[in-house]
This record gives C-alpha cells, structure tokens and sequence, in this order.
C-alpha cells in the first residue's frame, strides 16, 4: 500500500520558530502501519520539515512554491502522478495558514474520498480497502470501512509521534521535484482593515426600542408582561420592607399573608 503524508511548515506553539506540527508526526506512525510512506512537502523551504525523517519517514518530496503560494495545485499535480492509495495529513496546521482545508481540496481533485479525525488505521481483510477507526464528540469512536484512494485527516487521540531518531534523520533524504501546476485563476482580492479590539455592549433581549428607564429595566432583569416595575429613591425602610414583601409575594416566593382573599 503506497502512503503519502501530507507534511507543513509549522512553528512552535512557544518559542515561534519552525517545528514539524504534531499531528503530522503521528501521522507519519500512522503511515507505518500501512506501507511504503514518503512525506510531500510544498513551499519555499523543506528544512522546517527535515524532522519527519527522524520520525519515520525515508525520503520527502519538496515541490518548491514562493511564499504564499497556493499549494493545493502542485500538491494534486504530485500525488495524480505518483497515486498513492492514501494520503495522511493534520486535521489543520500549526502556527501557519492553518485553515485546514486543504485535505478535503485535495480529497476533491483527486476524486478521492476523505475520513476526518482518524486515531487508528489498517490494511482491509480484502484488497483496496481500508478500516480506520474515527473519534467522534465525548470519547466516542467508530469502525469505518473505506475503498482506496482514501484522503485521512488525523485527530489529536491518534497514537503519539515515535521518538525522533538522529541516525535515521541523517540516512534520509529530501528530494526536489520540479512539478509545472495547473494555471488556477486568480482569487478575488478581499479588502480587510485592522482595528484595535474594543468590547461591545451586551444587547438585552426584549428591551424595546425607546422604551423607559422602567421598561428597559424590566427587560434587563427578566420581569414579564405581568411584572411591574417599582423604582423607589431613598424611600423609608419600612416602606422598603413592604415593597420587597410584596414583591416576593407576587412572583410566588413567599405565601400570601393570613386572610388574604
């Protein structure tokens, strides 16, 4: 069974710099359980990505892109060239342009199917199939049966990376593919402003427009259509006191006085 993992420049969650993301280093343990598994890498540099080596990877494919570059065209140029029977990636990337799309468009160009969230995966007991085992919400999993070319995205409860091994980084090697993409017509460009964060008032629901001190206040506290609302200003305790029984009376807290009709 022929792998491909999907490898990206990701950084460091702490000190910001390049480090091979997480979930693409289980991805690679994952692959070994497969088969034959090379790492796909496309951008400007792959010596972020040189760690996959040490976690299990022999060779990696570099297609050279400028920065900021499109990926998915020359990844799906690749991988139709070489068809892999699977293709790993992370669920999205690690400090980066991590929209964590770019599996599921590869999934559409390629006419491949895609399984998200996968923590474990096996050859099937019959050729071109595959079973993964997918995390669904609140520790739940599921048995998924699929028939290849498979795209599989990997979820955080996938078994841990393998230990970065020194000997093994440096007998692998990264390779330059020259890949000529598919001209993709340029995206519309979207006119975005900064602007310093500045919170917003709460809305409060049911307070009408216009309406008075009373009525918004009303609205504020949850009083209903029957509730009416009593502001008092500096009023004499005992008058306080009254008001409060009465109120508390009212909404049901309190019994009503004996002899009341």
């Amino acid at each position: 069974m022929k792998v491909a993992v999907l490898l990206s420049a990701g950084r460091h969650p702490v000190s910001g710099r390049g480090a091979l993301p997480r979930l693409e280093a289980q991805a690679i343990r994952l692959a070994a359980a497969l088969g034959s598994a090379r790492g796909l890498h496309a951008g400007p540099d792959a010596d972020v990505v040189a760690e996959a080596l040490g976690r299990g990877l022999s060779q990696i494919d570099h297609v050279a892109l400028a920065a900021g570059a499109d990926p998915v065209p020359a990844l799906a140029a690749v991988l139709r060239a070489a068809a892999p029977d699977v293709v790993l990636a992370g669920r999205r990337g690690q400090g980066g342009d991590d929209t964590g799309l770019v599996p599921y468009a590869l999934a559409r160009a390629l006419g491949a199917t895609v399984i998200p969230d996968v923590v474990a995966a096996r050859p099937g007991s019959e050729p071109g199939v595959i079973e993964v085992e997918q995390a669904l919400p609140k520790g739940a999993a599921r048995r998924v049966v699929a028939r290849l070319p498979v795209v599989l995205t990997v979820h955080p409860a996938a078994p841990e990376p393998s230990a970065f091994a020194f000997g093994q980084a440096r007998r692998g090697r990264i390779e330059r593919l020259d890949v000529a993409a598919p001209a993709e017509p340029a995206a519309a460009a979207i006119a975005v402003a900064e602007k310093s964060y500045r919170p917003r008032p709460k809305m409060m629901r049911g307070a009408p427009a216009g309406g008075s001190a009373a009525d918004r206040l009303k609205a504020a506290t949850g009083g209903g259509e029957a509730a009416q609302a009593n502001v008092m200003v500096s009023p004499e305790p005992r008058e306080a006191a009254r008001a409060i029984l009465a109120y508390l009376r009212q909404i049901g807290v309190l019994a009503p006085p004996p002899g009341a009709g």
